[in-house]
């Protein structure tokens, strides 16, 4: 009697488990949680801009670029092959580009060679012998702290010594402690893609707000429910500004307004 019981109860508790962890993949899929939709909307590529339409013969020419797949292996850094296809098209039209974690250099690659010739792409990066500079805070999760540190470990990066390299500008240091003064109101396109620490998401978001010009987009790499820091961030951020999330991306993009 008794190992019936509990066969019953574990069976029970399998069957719990098993329920949820599929409603959590069918959530996951459609950029949900369980219980709703994630606070920042999502929104299809091609009402985020009309490069990113489609036309009646399925993709259009507005996007094509220049691209290196990351093939079948994961690349360091996660960006996906459409997250760097997005960023690759909307590098077409900017002249002034600013990426917060250069990290191996192939979204730098990517933005440096789609952009216009006389684009300007500036890129920041914590140095392999800069560690001890990283400010981390009582706020942040430790996990992406060390693989904050884990990724910044590249003194060549994949636009070293290609064509596209005289358009970077390359700048090593602690994002925290970079002076955004200069770079107020200056760029067209900033990519935030540092470290995913809370306390780093709310510091490069605050420069980046500031450095974007009217009219300028702002992306944020991983709002995802396992990146804390960018999510919650984000989630508070979207109480006062219009953020979207642009589907079946981590992607989330803000147009600051001209």
């Amino acid at each position: 009697m008794f190992f019936a019981i509990s066969y019953a109860v574990l069976a029970t508790v399998v069957a719990a488990w098993l329920g949820w962890r599929l409603l959590s993949l069918r959530a996951r899929r459609k950029n949900r949680s369980v219980f709703g939709p994630w606070p920042v909307p999502t929104v299809a590529l091609g009402a985020f801009d009309p490069a990113f339409s489609a036309t009646v013969f399925g993709p259009g020419l507005d996007g094509e670029v220049n691209f290196i797949s990351q093939g079948d292996r994961p690349a360091v850094g996660g960006v996906s092959d459409l997250e760097s296809w997005i960023l690759s098209v909307l590098a077409k039209r900017r002249a002034r580009i600013f990426e917060f974690g250069t990290c191996t250099g192939k979204t730098t690659y990517h933005l440096a060679r789609n952009s216009p010739a006389d684009a300007r792409i500036v890129t920041l990066t914590l140095p392999p012998e800069g560690h001890g500079a990283y400010a981390a805070s009582g706020s942040d999760d430790r996990e992406h702290g060390e693989i904050a540190l884990r990724e910044s470990r590249f003194t060549e990066f994949l636009y070293t010594g290609t064509e596209a390299a005289g358009k970077v500008e390359q700048l090593y240091g602690d994002s925290k402690a970079l002076d955004d003064a200069p770079h107020a109101g200056g760029f067209d396109l900033i990519f935030i893609d540092g470290s995913h620490a809370h306390s780093y998401v709310v510091s490069d978001t605050e420069k980046a707000l500031r450095m974007a010009r009217p009219g300028g987009v702002v992306l944020w790499h991983d709002y995802r429910p396992k990146v804390p820091g960018v999510f919650r961030h984000l989630n508070d951020l979207s109480k006062r500004l219009p953020l979207v999330h642009l589907a079946r991306t981590s992607l989330v993009a803000y147009r600051k307004p001209a």
